[in-house]
């Protein structure tokens, strides 16, 4: 007996809507035809999933292009039949990313390290730095540093690339640098760091930028931003956890140092300089991709797989990434490795006394 049929849709609904795991309303729509017609029709996995990431209702559109399902047809078809489609779409697209939002694999979001507001000495202290666990490779101390300033008031921003266009950021961590080889062993913090999460702007132009410097700010469009956090002039990873995980919309991290502290000896100028920076969340960008994001915050979302978010593969830190050519050259030009080559054994053992072989040395 279907205890549903004797309740009107008020009382059903207020129910149903009592459920906040996204999994129980997946199971509720399996137990009979007649609820799963109910859940769909009232979007219930929608509402839930807007509940606990408001920044969701910026969706305009789903479009299903994953390997697991076909976009369906808009061909002919009765306007009943469509609306119920989408309902359908939108249901499966939903439930599947509230799960994704609340219970995939917790990890390292940051995928490559873009561009810093300045660069002291580029290449050498680029902010491609940052990403590498080591505190020095070889002998050179591994940092990103900033121009100096007589100001303290002039602040600094160093902007990252998250691995997907949705992340649900939990934790945020920067390290200052200590310049060990300066007298007093000197800690170029700053007093506060704020953090902003968001995407590129319809206008914006190519990021690239060869000497180091940030692109125009208009290239971005910021859909979070933290309140400030005061920064210990400490030489450790300093962490910093939201007081309630944050939906990216985009895939794009903005870290702003706001007021200097340290001045370095040999010119009296002020400046800020980081070891390491780290963000921990749930990354979505294997299941989703954010299309066509407009500065008014509206955007599509495609839906690439419907794989469980819970069993799909946490990406490896990525650590010092390249992304290019000239990123493996600046790499190289920052650490040199001096190679010493060990010529191998020969295969003739009896060849002659100068070590040449009577093979043709090409």
């Amino acid at each position: 007996m279907d205890f549903f049929n004797n309740l009107d849709t008020d009382m059903s609904l207020a129910i149903l809507s009592c459920l906040d795991d996204p999994s129980d309303l997946v199971r509720a729509s399996a137990v009979s035809r007649s609820w799963r017609e109910f859940v769909i029709k009232y979007s219930l996995s929608k509402n839930l999933c807007l509940k606990l990431f408001h920044q969701l209702s910026s969706v305009d559109h789903i479009v299903e292009t994953s390997n697991d399902r076909n976009e369906e047809s808009s061909e002919a078809g009765s306007s009943s039949v469509a609306d119920t489609r989408l309902l359908e779409k939108e249901h499966r697209a939903y439930a599947l990313l509230t799960k994704g939002c609340t219970s995939s694999p917790i990890g390292s979001c940051i995928a490559d390290a873009i561009v810093a507001s300045s660069t002291d000495n580029f290449p050498a202290e680029s902010i491609l730095n940052t990403l590498d666990e080591r505190d020095q490779i070889g002998q050179t101390p591994s940092y990103w540093s900033s121009t100096g300033q007589h100001k303290t008031s002039v602040p600094e921003t160093l902007l990252y690339k998250l691995n997907g266009d949705l992340c649900v950021i939990t934790e945020f961590s920067v390290q200052p640098f200590q310049a060990y080889f300066q007298p007093g062993y000197p800690i170029y913090s700053s007093h506060f760091v704020r953090f902003r999460l968001g995407h590129l702007s319809n206008n914006s132009q190519d990021v690239k930028s060869e000497s180091g410097k940030m692109p125009a700010e208009n290239n971005y469009v910021w859909t979070y931003t933290s309140q400030k956090f005061a920064m210990a002039q400490e030489n450790r990873l300093q962490n910093f956890k939201l007081p309630e995980p944050v939906l990216c919309i985009g895939g794009y991290m903005l870290i702003e140092f706001l007021d200097r502290v340290q001045t370095q000896e040999m010119d009296g100028l002020y400046y800020i300089c980081v070891s390491h920076v780290k963000v921990m969340g749930r990354s979505l960008g294997k299941s989703f991709q954010v299309v066509n994001p407009d500065d008014s915050g509206k955007f599509g979302l495609n839906v690439l797989s419907y794989s469980d978010p819970q069993k799909m593969e946490v990406d490896v830190e990525p650590g010092m990434l390249m992304r290019n050519i000239e990123q493996l050259l600046n790499f190289l030009n920052r650490h040199p490795v001096d190679v010493e080559y060990v010529w191998p054994d020969s295969d003739n053992e009896d060849g002659d006394e100068d070590g040449e072989s009577d093979d043709e040395v090409l």
